[in-house]
């Protein structure tokens, strides 16, 4: 279990025995660590008891986004990887956190220019190589559990599109003053519909300094 002043964003945790990572953390709210479930990338709400943290190793592999993966530290990045930071020296212009997953755009001689337009030198991350690689070590799940591996493995298909917000989401715009709401009409491809006529890309409604996710109607 954690404390909450302990909880940081980018960590990665297990909470209900699933690998998550921290989307956000709203000191203020009841249920107040804002976590991503990595294998199909649902969103959870959490307290800060609930959650136990894991710290990524060299060979640890699992699900993301439907997809296996396993965290290399000696593989060098190609366009197109996903890599995973793991030592992040972020300077003024650069915006990447501790364990952000982004997308390798170009190679330079000292490192990455990624998808979110951040150049992350070459030992401040891993890459994240698709597939089960050889001594790899299995982190999907905290405890053995043969239904939820099932659960798991039914999702591994290459080539799946990346998850979207679903319609019914409510999100807070965090520079907004009076407090905007909006609620997700509508998704295509990488760009979701908002109330208020606000079209964004997932991207940038998935950035937790712009916005916040809040719930979604049709769980309560």
């Amino acid at each position: 279990m954690m404390n909450l002043l302990n909880v940081r964003k980018g960590q990665f945790v297990y909470y209900k025995n699933k690998l998550h990572k921290v989307y956000s953390v709203k000191p203020f709210l009841k249920t107040s660590v804002h976590l991503i479930r990595l294998y199909d990338y649902e969103q959870d709400l959490a307290t800060a008891k609930e959650i136990d943290y894991y710290k990524p190793k060299h060979l640890d592999s699992f699900v993301f986004n439907h997809q296996r993966y396993t965290l290399d530290q000696h593989t060098k990045a190609k366009v197109g990887d996903y890599i995973l930071v793991i030592d992040p020296r972020p300077d003024s212009l650069d915006s990447h956190h501790l364990h952000a997953i982004e997308i390798v755009s170009s190679i330079e001689n000292n490192g990455v220019i990624t998808n979110k337009a951040n150049g992350i030198k070459h030992n401040e991350y891993w890459v994240m190589v698709p597939g089960l690689l050889e001594e790899a070590t299995i982190i999907d799940l905290q405890e053995d559990s043969p239904t939820d591996m099932e659960k798991i493995s039914k999702l591994e298909q290459p080539g799946t599109e990346p998850i979207t917000p679903k319609i019914g989401d409510i999100y807070q715009k965090n520079d907004s003053d009076p407090i905007l709401q909006t609620m997700v009409t509508a998704t295509e491809g990488t760009t979701v519909y908002l109330g208020h006529n606000i079209k964004v890309s997932i991207d940038e409604l998935t950035n937790s300094e712009k916005w916040s996710y809040m719930h979604n109607i049709f769980h309560q």
